[in-house]
């Protein structure tokens, strides 16, 4: 609820515009610039133009209207479901082995020329007549060259010819035999399974993996050609040498085997449909389904493509104007129904601090898909402008901040219209006077419970599972949360930059244990009693005519704070004795009085008094004469006439309600002191009187005040004063009490 605005001052007066046609247009000029800024700013936050592209439609959501192609467009898949297409094609590639001759050959050739250095190692020690030893000494020495290691058993079954012929043979014809069917390594064999891939000499065949010959299989078949079973010697002799010169002749193609599957990834199409001109994507009052909202999505975007190039600028200044069109609906409404904050522009940029708040989060939650509209926070403006202002105009902004965001391309088809209404509007009515922190909790469960009834509504009426409504209303709870806190936050600051005051404050202030408050009743006790009776009479009196009594009590605690500076040349400090002004001349009298009210702005600046609070300070004199003085300087001057200027108060007059009850409180209940007997009728002849002598001054001129509320006013300033005033029954002295005869002892 708003305070009270600081008004622009301006050559055509007070809160309105400039009379000079240049000031006008500089008036109003400003604003309008404040609003096409925010119309561009909307656009930099939403570039896609939000009233010419096509319609999208949740998931799940009825369709409001037919969607048909204008032209031809294909639909791309994503990039995820195309890497996982991609992916799931390039798995179903059957390994690729290859059959590799050159690894039987090379295996012959090893064994032949191992078989020849054997023979030819042999028929030397022949020829020298070398003793067996060492015969199989050189053995030995030569199998180590050829990579084989010979025991003393093996070499001497290998020095007989005869021996070493039908070893060789039999390994020879177990290479023939099953190298050339194909044998693959363990390590090959042993990743692979299900079925592969064999080449061999240009032709392929598909096996099981399960089926191919390993080493293993070749020594167990190789048994059948062992040259001579009986001996150990020889068994072991057969099988280091096939050991020793294998090579495996079946052997995985990785190149062969990517690039197929490389091929396959190449072939996968990458567009999800292919939508020709004039087909229907969806009919009005149909449910969209999945390949629906894929359809709409790539249709919206080649549109914005299309308008790219000649047609970009048309796009832009139509966004823009969209947007300025629907702020400019905000802003008649603040002209028509609140044109003292269209005065006010530092009011008129809070408005737009918070829109480009709002806006900002909008922006940013569109980027997460699928598209939650509960995440945008209409409500905090809400909230900030029905605490600072009322519940007319935050109402109003929550509309337009809702057909705002609602109309920007992003979120068209979606709810974010009708959330976002239900949740600002929630916001705005719930929302009014601040005045205990606990409030805070029944603000959150109202909008709370708003988010839970609109997704309530729209999931029944969509059709959506328990699970989609709990996450809508979730999310417009924790909206609800974050939108409490912090507005909490931020109504402090929005109260600083823009001058008003809220009961929050207001009740900060009224606290009694505040430093100038404090100050107050220690130094200058009399007019601290003063401004306690008076705060009473005030809040009474304005309560009564329907204005603000909290800010009528806290201003009057401040208004004579000025007094601080000298208190004893105010009488109500003064405990007996002489009088101060005795002394001094009547002008320098009236200009210490006077001067109580400069000191007490610069003391209400110095301790960051809020304005609405310090405007008691100067009005609530106005610009009334200082009478007693004035008197004075008349009797002193042999009756001349003094310059009434330094005889009077420096205004201004009371601009407001409140201001203008204190000024009269503060005549009439220093008045009621003066009586010696204050009889009801009595006080209401002083009420009377003060009241008509203020109104004659031309002190009220300014003042929001009827005259049926100046006699309501009268009527509470005699209801209190008459309680405060009335008479006490004597008490028997004889039993310790109080008469109107008592006497100290």
């Amino acid at each position: 609820m708003a305070i009270r605005l600081p008004i622009e001052r301006n050559a055509g007066g007070a809160g309105g515009p400039p009379f000079s046609t240049r000031a006008r247009l500089g008036y109003h000029g400003l604003r309008i610039a404040l609003l096409v800024f925010l119309a561009v700013v909307t656009y930099l936050l939403f570039p896609n133009a939000p009233a010419v592209d096509s319609p999208i439609f949740e998931v799940g959501s009825v369709a409001t209207e037919n969607v048909i192609a204008p032209f031809a467009f294909v639909v791309p898949k994503s990039p995820t479901a195309l890497a996982e297409e991609r992916n799931e094609l390039a798995q179903s590639v059957k390994p690729i082995l290859e059959y590799r001759q050159a690894a039987l050959d090379s295996a012959q050739g090893q064994l032949r020329a191992f078989m020849d250095t054997l023979t030819h190692t042999v028929d030397r020690g022949a020829a020298a007549h070398a003793a067996a030893a060492a015969q199989r000494t050189a053995l030995i020495a030569a199998a180590g060259l050829e990579g084989v290691t010979l025991t003393a058993a093996e070499a001497d079954y290998l020095a007989s010819s005869a021996r070493r012929r039908a070893m060789l043979d039999a390994v020879r014809r177990a290479y023939a035999r099953w190298l050339s069917v194909g044998i693959a390594s363990g390590n090959t064999v042993d990743d692979l399974r299900g079925d592969v891939i064999v080449r061999r000499e240009g032709q392929e065949r598909s096996v099981m993996v399960d089926s191919l010959l390993s080493f293993a299989s070749l020594l167990s078949r190789s048994r059948a050609f062992e040259p001579d079973a009986n001996s150990s010697v020889a068994s072991a002799l057969y099988l280091k040498l096939l050991s020793a010169f294998f090579r495996p002749t079946v052997t995985l193609d990785q190149a062969a085997t990517e690039q197929r599957r490389q091929e396959l990834r190449n072939s996968v199409n990458v567009n999800q449909y292919m939508v020709r001109a004039g087909e229907k994507i969806v009919g009005a009052h149909e449910v969209v389904g999945q390949p629906e909202f894929q359809k709409m999505r790539a249709l919206h975007d080649a549109m914005q493509a299309r308008t790219r190039g000649q047609r970009a600028l048309g796009r832009i200044a139509g966004s823009i104007a969209y947007n300025a069109l629907v702020l400019a609906i905000f802003g008649i409404a603040i002209v028509l129904f609140r044109p003292q904050l269209y005065s006010a522009f530092r009011s008129l940029a809070l408005f737009a601090s918070l829109f480009l708040l709002v806006l900002g989060v909008a922006a940013v939650a569109a980027t997460w898909q699928p598209v939650h509209p509960e995440l945008v926070p209409v409500a905090l403006a809400a909230i900030i402008c029905s605490v600072l202002f009322d519940s007319r105009i935050s109402m109003i902004a929550a509309m337009i901040l809702a057909v705002l965001v609602g109309g920007q391309s992003v979120y068209r088809g979606t709810n974010a219209l009708f959330i976002n209404l239900v949740g600002g509007a929630a916001a705005a009515l719930s929302v009014r006077v601040i005045l205990r922190r606990e409030q805070s909790y029944q603000y959150v469960i109202t909008i709370g419970v708003a988010y839970l009834f609109a997704a309530l509504a729209i999931g029944l009426t969509l059709g959506w599972g328990s699970a989609e409504i709990a996450t809508s209303a979730g999310l417009g709870i924790g909206n609800a949360v974050v939108s409490v806190v912090f507005a909490m936050f931020l109504v402090p600051l929005a109260e600083r930059f823009t001058g008003i005051t809220t009961h929050l404050t207001l009740i900060e202030y009224s606290d009694l244990n505040r430093p100038l408050l404090r100050r107050l009743s220690l130094e200058a006790p009399g007019t601290y009693a003063h401004t306690i009776a008076m705060a009473n009479l005030v809040e009474a009196a304005a309560t009564a005519i329907g204005a603000n009594g909290l800010l009528a009590r806290v201003g009057t605690y401040y208004h004579d704070i000025g007094k601080l500076t000298k208190p004893q040349y105010f009488v109500e400090n003064q405990a007996g004795g002489r009088n101060p002004h005795d002394k001094l001349k009547p002008g320098t009298s009236a200009s210490i009085i006077r001067n109580h009210v400069r000191e007490g702005m610069d003391l209400a600046a110095e301790y960051h008094v809020p304005t609405a609070i310090a405007a008691f300070i100067p009005e609530h004199h106005g610009t009334a004469p200082i009478a007693y003085f004035l008197e004075k300087a008349r009797e002193h001057d042999g009756g001349s006439l003094p310059n009434l200027a330094d005889f009077a108060y420096p205004g201004p007059i009371p601009q407001s309600s409140e201001t203008a009850v204190c000024m009269l409180a503060d005549g009439v209940e220093a008045a009621v002191r003066v009586l010696a007997e204050p009889t009801p009728a009595r006080i209401r002849d002083v009420i009377e009187h003060m009241v008509r002598q203020r109104m004659d001054q031309g002190q009220l001129r300014d003042a929001p005040l009827t005259l049926r509320q100046i006699e309501i006013i009268k009527e509470q300033f005699a209801r209190v004063l008459s309680g405060m005033y009335h008479s006490r029954i004597d008490y028997p002295a004889a039993a310790g009490g109080i008469s109107s005869e008592f006497a100290s002892a």
